[in-house]
């Protein structure tokens, strides 16, 4: 006889509770086992493995489990369906929302207007735990509305492709002895952790900047350090790339900082804020450089409990040491490090090398609108520069540089500098007249051509310089038209003849129509005459005088 490979569920039952009645080392445990194996023709391995499996009885449920029995299963979804939009739009940026008790106490009460029309629930059809079951096993359930769609994973081809850009405060928060501190601003600077990821190979370049804030001004500085050539030879990460990642912050949206990345041919591309595009979770792009950050907290700065940097240069030599060891760890995907990655991805033509930091200072130049003293010049951030003298007095927009002292004006559609800072007063030994430009040019010669113009004397008097005696003028009439009164209220004269009869009938106090065949006679030869007001109210009252009424003495 084959043995057997399956055992009654029955069996394993009896047996678990037989084996669950004796103890853990009790020797009928194993007869009990041997007896069971031999009897179904298994072995104890096999027992083993069906008691811990899903030897259990199954459960009895009714034929018609999971059908609605009050409505009709595709009413019951059509509820669910509303419920769970209900639900989706009262939820507020913590997440609260309506219960289901109160969406079925409003839908019965009032409904809900939907494309289909006003949709009203019958009183008493379902319940709130009908409701949400059928809510969870149809997939309608807050769970499942609210969760977010699959997560794309996108990477570079190349390295230098892309770069993600971030800056996040340390978890030093401020160093014993701060660099500088602003006069102006209450407390020391905050220890900042500035951050590039490389998109491709994920190689990281980082540096702490004590900063108030996010700034424009720091972040190039560290931009322009990640881009430039490091002293150090055993990190090559630097170039130019094409496209900047970075959140929608205060340094993306300065002025400065995009002219300064169209300058450099930088794509600036920014995230998109958190809850502006449906249940998409929109930072999650951020992970490639949040998660460097998190490594460096959790895996370096937690070091400062032993001994903490003294300077922000001491800081950032610390801070290198650690990013070469995380450079030289595993590439996320790839069988080798992520130095290694980013060195054997480099685009055809090599990485695109950084300017030189004078150029770069000329980038990052902010406009200002101002105005030129009367002694051509301009003081800027308590700087005062000293510009042409054709341009004193004027309204100019002047590019003054984050990085450098050097100053442009710029009028119209030209441009003049650059300008340096000048000092104090002028001596008075050392007096010097400005050179003329061309403005003072154009207005001396227009003073010398002023003193020379004369007017004729005729142009005072009315008289000509020469009289001539005989001639006699044209004493014709000019033509011309009548004035066109526009008469908007009808105080000229009546707009038709009907307006026209009933002013007589007020007139005479008495209907026109029993009027004498004379006076009736009289009314309309008066009529077709003419419909000026005055005349034929003066007309009337001399044919009917206040004594008289309807034409009649006493009538």
């Amino acid at each position: 006889m084959a043995p057997s490979t399956s055992v009654p569920v029955e069996a394993l039952v009896m047996l678990r509770r037989r084996l669950a009645a004796l103890p853990a080392k009790h020797p009928d445990r194993q007869q009990l086992l041997l007896s069971t194996g031999t009897l179904y023709g298994v072995s104890r391995a096999t027992l083993y493995r069906l008691l811990r499996g899903g030897g259990h009885p199954r459960h009895a449920h009714r034929a018609d489990r999971g059908r609605p029995r009050v409505l009709s299963g595709a009413e019951v979804e059509g509820w669910c369906e509303i419920i769970a939009a209900m639900k989706v739009r009262t939820t507020n940026r913590k997440g609260r929302h309506l219960s289901t008790v109160r969406i079925l106490e409003l839908l019965e009460k009032h409904g809900v207007e939907t494309p289909d029309g006003l949709q009203k629930l019958p009183p008493g059809k379902l319940t709130a735990s009908t409701i949400n079951r059928h809510m969870r096993r149809l997939g309608y359930d807050n769970e499942r509305m609210t969760r977010p769609p699959p997560a794309v994973r996108f990477q570079a081809e190349q390295s230098n492709a892309l770069w993600h850009f971030d800056m996040s405060p340390s978890e030093l928060k401020q160093l014993a002895v701060p660099p500088w501190i602003d006069p102006d601003r209450n407390g020391a600077p905050t220890l900042m952790l500035f951050s590039v990821v490389d998109d491709r190979s994920g190689v990281a370049y980082q540096e702490y900047r004590c900063v108030y804030g996010e700034d424009a001004e720091s972040a190039l500085r560290f931009l322009f350090n990640a881009m430039s050539a490091k002293p150090d030879e055993a990190n090559p990460f630097q170039g130019v790339p094409t496209t900047l990642y970075l959140d929608n912050g205060p340094v993306a949206k300065s002025g400065v900082f995009q002219r300064v990345m169209e300058s450099l041919n930088i794509e600036a591309i920014i995230h998109m804020p958190a809850g502006s595009d449906g249940r998409r979770t929109t930072a999650r792009a951020k992970g490639k450089v949040e998660r460097p950050f998190r490594t460096v907290k959790d895996a370096h700065e937690t070091l400062y409990h032993f001994h903490q940097p003294e300077t922000e240069e001491e800081a950032n030599r610390w801070l290198a040491r650690y990013i070469a060891t995380y450079n030289s760890g595993d590439h996320r995907s790839e069988p080798h490090s992520r130095l290694h990655d980013w060195l054997g991805n480099l685009p055809p033509d090599g990485v695109r090398q950084m300017c030189a930091w004078e150029r770069f200072c000329t980038f990052a130049r902010e406009p200002e609108r101002r105005a030129v003293g009367i002694d051509c010049r301009i003081t800027v951030a308590g700087v005062t520069y000293e510009v042409d003298p054709e341009l004193a007095g004027e309204t100019v927009v002047v590019w003054w540089g984050l990085f450098d002292q050097e100053l442009f004006v710029e009028q119209g559609e030209e441009r003049f500098g650059p300008y340096t800072p000048v000092g104090g007063p002028i001596p008075l030994h050392r007096y010097r007249k400005h050179r003329k430009g061309r403005r003072e040019v154009r207005a001396d010669k227009v003073g010398e051509l002023a003193a020379q113009l004369k007017l004729p004397r005729s142009a005072l008097s009315g008289e000509d310089d020469v009289v001539m005696i005989g001639v006699q003028q044209d004493s014709a009439a000019l033509p011309s038209r009548p004035f066109r009164d526009p008469d908007p209220f009808h105080e000229l004269a009546f707009p038709s003849v009907l307006a026209a009869r009933r002013a007589i009938a007020d007139e005479v106090r008495f209907p026109l129509a029993k009027l004498s065949d004379d006076d009736r006679r009289f009314v309309d030869d008066l009529l077709r005459r003419t419909l000026a007001r005055p005349e034929i109210l003066a007309a009337i009252r001399e044919r009917f005088p206040q004594g008289r009424r309807g034409g009649l003495y006493g009538c």
